[in-house]
C-alpha cells in the first residue's frame, strides 16, 4: 500500500521515521510531506495513488478526493473529524479513523488554566503590570465550592470533571446517555437547561455534527447566571457566539474562556468576541503539547497498521 503523511505533525522527524520502519519493512511505500498546505489542488496531488492518508486538523474538503481513487483510509490524527468532507468520504466508500483520545489531559488542562484566567484576571494582571502606569487589582473568584456544569461527558468531559473536582467543585452534567464512571465521580446528570441554570461554571465537550450545531443558543444561554462563566475548548460553531459576545458585553454573563470559534485563526478582526468583555482568548491550542503530539502520532500510525492488518481501529464513519 501507498501511505501519504500529507502534513507535519510536530513530532520530531526521527519520530516519524521510526513509526514508519515497519511499514517500510513489510513492503509499503511512506510518503511524508513537512509542510502543511491548504492548498486544494496540491492536496489532491499530495492525495494521488494514495491507498491511506494521514492528516490532522487540515481541512480535507471533496475537491482533495479528486486524485485519490485507490483511497480506502483517511487517518485523522486528531479528534474531531468535521473537517473531512464526509460526504465525499461515503461516496468513494473511504473509512475514517480518528486519534481519539490523545488530547484528553491537554484539553482538560487549558479548560482549568481558561476557568482560572477568568476568574482570576491572570492576563489582565499581566497586562496591568507590563504597562507600568497604574496597577489595577483584580478581585477574582475561587473553583472551590463553585457547580461546574460538564456538557458532553466522553472522555475529555470526564478528565475535565476530574480535575474540577480536585479543586473541589460540586459537579452537574448533561450527555445523551448516563455514564457510571460519571456518577462514581460524583457527578449529576440534569437537563441542559438545568445546567444552564444551576452552574456557576459551564464548561463544553461536545463533538460538532448537525445535532450539536448551535446547542447553546440565545435561549439556552440566557438561562445562564449573571455571574457565571463559559469555557469552550470543543468547538465554536457549538455556541451561538454572537449572542455569547452580546450578553458579555451586556453584563448578563460574567466571563468566557474560548478556545474555538466560527472559524480557525486568524480571527477577523470584527468577529464580536474578539471585543467582548471578561473574554479570555486563545488561538484553538488545548490540544497541543508536546506530550500530546507525540500520543497522537503513536495513535496514528497504529490506525494504520491495524487497518493494513484487517482490523481496523477509531473508525467514526
Amino acid at each position: 500500500m501507498i501511505i501519504k503523511l500529507l502534513e507535519p505533525l510536530r513530532v520530531p522527524e526521527s519520530l516519524i521515521d521510526e513509526l514508519a520502519a515497519p511499514l517500510k519493512e513489510a513492503g509499503h511505500e511512506f510518503v511524508s510531506y513537512d509542510e502543511k498546505t491548504t492548498d486544494v489542488d496540491e492536496l489532491a496531488k499530495r492525495s494521488e495513488d494514495a491507498d491511506i492518508v494521514i492528516i490532522a486538523n487540515n481541512p480535507y474538503p471533496k475537491e482533495a478526493f479528486a486524485n485519490a481513487k485507490n483511497l480506502k483510509l483517511i487517518d485523522v490524527a486528531f479528534t474531531g473529524v468535521d473537517h473531512v468532507d464526509q460526504a465525499a468520504a461515503k461516496e468513494q466508500n473511504v473509512q475514517i479513523a480518528n486519534a481519539a483520545g490523545y488530547s484528553n489531559t491537554a484539553v482538560a488542562e487549558l479548560v482549568i488554566g481558561l476557568t482560572l484566567d477568568v476568574y482570576r484576571g491572570i492576563s489582565f494582571g499581566n497586562d496591568s503590570i507590563q504597562q507600568g502606569e497604574h496597577v489595577v487589582l483584580y478581585q477574582g473568584n475561587e473553583i472551590r465550592g463553585k457547580t461546574v456544569g460538564i456538557i458532553g461527558t466522553g472522555s475529555i468531559g470526564l478528565e475535565t470533571a476530574k480535575l474540577f473536582k480536585a479543586f473541589g467543585a460540586n459537579l452537574i452534567g448533561y450527555n445523551r446517555s448516563e455514564r457510571e464512571e460519571a456518577k462514581e465521580l460524583g457527578l449529576e446528570y440534569v437537563s441542559l437547561d438545568e445546567l444552564m441554570e444551576q452552574s456557576d461554571i459551564i464548561s463544553l465537550h461536545l463533538p460538532l455534527n448537525d445535532e450539536t450545531k448551535n446547542t447553546l443558543s440565545r435561549e439556552k444561554l440566557e438561562l445562564m447566571k449573571e455571574s457565571a462563566i463559559l469555557i469552550n475548548a470543543a468547538r465554536g460553531p457549538i455556541v451561538d457566539n454572537d449572542v455569547l459576545a452580546e450578553l458579555l458585553n451586556e453584563g448578563k454573563i460574567a466571563g468566557a474562556g474560548i478556545d474555538v470559534f466560527d472559524m480557525e485563526p486568524p480571527i477577523p478582526a470584527d468577529y464580536p468576541l474578539l471585543s467582548a468583555k471578561n473574554a479570555v482568548l486563545t488561538p484553538h491550542v488545548a490540544y497541543l503539547t508536546d506530550e500530546s503530539m507525540v500520543a497522537r502520532a503513536h495513535i496514528a500510525f497504529d490506525n494504520v497498521e491495524k487497518f493494513i492488518e484487517g482490523k481496523p481501529q477509531n473508525i467514526v464513519n
